[in-house]
């Protein structure tokens, strides 16, 4: 049938009581409320941070005025993605608009921008936490084009640093939130997708005035 996906790939970590967090998140922690054998019927109790696994940023995340999740338009959360192969870096490595630039000509209003650093590899290991970054000024050159969602496979778009700050602050995420935009985090798979421009959903729980949510983000081909 036209216009029905031939592939839905799963772009998604799954949420358990391992699953690695910013530091100084809230940990995920998951638990039975009720059982079968006791009340006759499962129930699992779920305590976790806004900013679990594969989740979104709305604007909130970091401005107090800005947009929160549930406030945001769904056209930030699906959309024909761009994704371009950053993969390679070292551990801290800088995405720069050059990496990006000859990729231009495809980035515009309702596109969807998708760094595949490959460090999704690292997933569960402490070496997720030094993960390749966007640049300040590589964002907002981004933004200039007129996307609004930008999205990687790591755990975030500006570097983390242990015990502390990022040297550069959070310039990349305040260039994406400040302009109305959304950034999709922990993405998983992406290379196992066989087109550089799938249909991208990540539609995030709609937690009234949260900061971000979980997300099943998925790639349809």
């Amino acid at each position: 049938m036209p216009g029905v996906p031939r592939r839905i790939v799963d772009l998604s970590h799954p949420v358990d009581d391992d699953t690695p967090v910013y530091p100084g998140d809230p940990l995920p922690r998951l638990s039975p409320a009720t059982t079968v054998a006791v009340e006759g019927y499962n129930v699992l109790h779920v305590s976790m941070g806004s900013q679990t696994g594969t989740h979104v940023d709305a604007p909130y995340h970091f401005l107090d005025g800005g947009a929160r999740i549930d406030e945001l338009p769904l056209e930030r959360f699906v959309g024909p993605a761009v994704v371009v192969d950053v993969r390679g870096r070292q551990p801290h490595g800088r995405i720069e608009w050059s990496d990006l630039a000859p990729h231009a000509d495809r980035l515009g209003p309702g596109q969807i921008l998708v760094l595949h650093t490959g460090w999704d590899a690292h997933w569960g290991s402490p070496r997720y936490f030094d993960h390749p970054y966007l640049t300040g000024e590589a964002a907002e050159r981004v933004v200039a084009t007129g996307v609004r969602t930008v999205a990687l496979d790591a755990l975030s778009i500006d570097e983390t640093v242990l015990g502390g700050q990022p040297a550069g602050g959070f310039a990349a995420h305040l260039a994406v939130l400040g302009a109305g935009g959304v950034v999709v985090e922990n993405l998983r798979g992406l290379d196992g997708l066989r087109s550089g421009e799938p249909l991208l959903s990540v539609l995030p729980l709609r937690l009234a005035g949260a900061d971000g949510a979980p997300v099943r983000a998925v790639a349809l081909e």
